[in-house]
């Protein structure tokens, strides 16, 4: 489900992402990020509260795994496109997230059954998070 600009933003992008050695919808993520070309390094790890927290990740946005990219944190099962534009536009964001684990999101199981709403991860603790994208 690679998109152009995708493909175009993967080569040589290293995904560094923690997750739980016990999920499997952690390394369906990890899948879909390597089939666009990302170098995904994936650590297995029980402490992933303190990962978030560390990474400014408001639990209200908390998924399985966290991942850290070119500076910025991305937080749960966010498509690949959603990722390149990230990285294509570069916002002044800590990162972003699509909370919980939405059916059919990449690495969920299970047909989509609603949009995907992805939010920024802002830099000010004190600041609300928006909507970065819809998919």
């Amino acid at each position: 489900m690679a998109t152009g600009t995708a493909a175009q933003a993967a080569p040589g992008i290293r995904v560094e992402v923690w997750q739980d050695p016990n999920c499997g919808c952690c390394g369906g993520w990890v899948r879909h990020m390597r089939g666009a070309g990302f170098e995904v390094v994936a650590h297995d790890t029980a402490e992933l509260d303190a990962v978030k927290r560390a990474n400014g990740v408001p639990e209200a946005l908390w998924s399985c795994h966290t991942a850290l990219v070119e500076g910025y944190v991305v937080e749960g099962h966010v498509p690949v496109g959603a990722l390149a534009r990230l990285l294509a536009e570069r916002p002044d964001i800590r990162g972003i997230s699509l909370p919980g684990m939405p059916l059919g999101s990449p690495g969920m199981n299970g047909p989509k059954t609603e949009p995907f709403i992805i939010y920024t991860l802002p830099r000010d603790p004190a600041a609300e998070p928006a909507v970065y994208a819809v998919e």
